[in-house]
């Protein structure tokens, strides 16, 4: 049941439509003010009177009805008071009709959005700083799914550029073919970073690097042949992880893809009179409050702006997208900015529905990372050294959890990917195991094991058959887990507007955190049958979007814990 519509038809100011009305209530922050509040100022402006008296007039005119049990005038806001067991009926009917179809809407009905998230090197490691951008977009993906839209993964992958004819020229001067079988690319990196150590003495290996490059971009059969085979083992070696994440896409097409179409781009920029010579480069002047937008270098070399303009004009005519997302680090703020300014004076309306989401950085203590100097932080490492931290806790809270190397791998992967949700995506945060892990925290852990004990109340506790007698959930413990429920399509709408999975996780943890209240407060094995029936409702309806919350962020809900 909508309460925020039925609380709004129960209002009546004379020139004010009720959908108006309905956009002004909202849940109430302190429960001494109710459920719901009205406030008033901005009704009493349009109708022309003092908010105080507005609300005082409008409580006058309620008349009696069997969801509310009270309404009261304070100051400049209506406060609403829902009829307890009338509200929990409705709430867990509606929750548990629903099942895992709860949170859904259609406000994507009808249309695209495409994503373009992770975007991993060929031939560098997948490393610390991949890991928020990978689990961001991924969790934006089924939010957008979700809430309706027809939803395009897209993994831009970083093969193309002089770093592979750098590689290249690594590779025939020191690489190991068995060493690169049995290590992948951690045994590229490593002649990667010899060969950056040996350019500073010898020059002379640049030069060559970028003729390499040459024969890859004239589609020398050599050249083509060690970069594929690079390229084959870096995918290999990724989708072990995103597996690991619970990370898909549905377009691997990288910046190699668009080498062929983005001459037609600049020859519509050039056509447009934006493309302009500045000492033999190509660049597009942008007013005085951004740099030009450098396209092409003076020696003829696109550059990502480039590829990206080719690139959004492809997913444009293919998807026909009505928004197109790029998950990147707030470093870009510039690129993105130039580039979509691009479009802009090139008068592609469109422009308008491309976001650059931008987040933050995600370090451990070992500090910041170069692929180039070899200090990189694994992802993989990572994962593991969560899994066998969690392997050990739950060895001491469980000795005889039936499959613990399952649960660890569940635990230990959900409180790396909670860790970094959980949070404001832009703020930059330092990954710390102990409070990842923390199952008494606002943690991924402490989430995943409220749902595994709302599993194994159910399976203890028996289902009466009786009608359930909402008086057993009526309280006010019981009241604070009810709101939470009935405002998970919120929640989850908030998350995609905002592009905020953070809203989701914390919401997740308040759902915990109130659920234990109850449980603490409500003996529900003991209760009568009737009670009990609708408090174990309760329990099932709790468990339900503790785990559809999870599976929407990328995280797996253990059975047992």
């Amino acid at each position: 049941m909508d309460y925020k519509k039925l609380l709004a038809d129960t209002v009546i100011i004379e020139g004010i439509e009720s959908e108006e009305i309905m956009s002004q209530i909202v849940p109430s922050r302190d429960k001494a003010h109710g459920d719901y509040s009205l406030p008033c100022f901005r009704l009493a402006k349009a109708a022309g009177k003092n908010p105080a008296e507005l609300a005082k007039e409008v409580v006058g005119r309620i008349g009696c009805y069997n969801f509310l049990e009270k309404a009261e005038a304070a100051g400049p806001f209506v406060n609403f008071t829902l009829n307890k067991q009338s509200y929990a009926k409705d709430v867990l009917e509606k929750v548990l009709s629903a099942g895992e179809y709860y949170g859904n809407s259609d406000i994507g009905r009808g249309k695209t959005v495409c994503i373009d998230y992770s975007s991993v090197n060929i031939a560098k490691p997948f490393h610390i700083g991949h890991l928020l951008n990978t689990v961001l977009g991924a969790a934006l993906y089924r939010l957008h799914k979700k809430a309706g839209y027809n939803t395009v993964g897209i993994n831009h992958l970083g093969d193309w550029g002089t770093q592979f004819g750098k590689l290249i020229v690594a590779y025939k001067l020191w690489g190991d073919d068995k060493d690169i079988e049995k290590r992948g690319v951690r045994s590229l990196v490593d002649i990667y970073v010899k060969f950056h150590k040996e350019a500073e003495k010898n020059p002379v290996l640049d030069d060559e690097a970028r003729a390499w490059f040459k024969k890859i971009e004239d589609g020398d059969e050599e050249a083509l042949s060690i970069f594929n085979r690079f390229k084959k083992s870096t995918l290999e070696e990724v989708e072990k992880i995103y597996k690991r994440l619970n990370v898909t896409f549905d377009s691997y097409a990288g910046e190699s893809f668009y080498n062929d179409k983005m001459q037609p781009v600049l020859d519509l920029l050039t056509q447009k009179g934006l493309l302009v010579d500045d000492n033999g480069a190509k660049i597009v002047r942008l007013g005085d409050d951004m740099p030009p937008c450098l396209l092409v270098r003076s020696d003829g070399a696109t550059l990502y702006a480039t590829r990206d303009l080719a690139a959004a004009f492809y997913r444009k005519k293919t998807y026909n997208f009505d928004k197109c997302l790029y998950v990147v680090a707030s470093q870009q703020n510039l690129h993105f900015r130039q580039w979509f300014k691009v479009l802009e004076l090139a008068g592609e309306e469109w422009y308008k529905d491309l976001y650059h989401v931008a987040h933050g950085m995600v370090s451990l203590e070992e500090g910041s990372l170069s692929t180039r100097s070899g200090n990189v932080v694994y992802l993989d490492d990572v994962l593991n050294m969560a899994v066998s931290k969690s392997r050990e806790i739950i060895k001491e809270k469980s000795e005889d959890l039936p499959n613990p190397d399952e649960v660890a791998e569940q635990i230990g992967v959900g409180a790396v990917i909670f860790g970094v949700l959980y949070n404001n995506r832009i703020k930059d945060m330092t990954f710390s195991y102990s409070r990842a892990l923390n199952f008494d925290g606002e943690t991924g852990p402490y989430v995943q094991y409220t749902q595994a004990r709302c599993r194994s109340l159910l399976e203890k506790c028996s289902y009466p058959d009786c009608d359930p007698d909402y008086s057993g959930v009526a309280g006010e413990e019981a009241g604070e887990v009810l709101k939470l429920l009935d405002s998970y399509p919120d929640v989850i709408l908030s998350a995609v507007e905002k592009y905020e999975p953070c809203y989701l996780s914390r919401f997740l943890v308040d759902l915990s955190q109130a659920f234990g209240k109850f449980y603490l407060a409500c003996n529900i094995a003991k209760s009568p049958d009737a009670v009990r029936k609708a408090r174990l409702m309760l329990v099932k309806a709790v468990r339900g979007v503790l785990a559809d919350g999870l599976s929407l962020l990328g995280i797996q809900s253990p059975e047992k814990m």
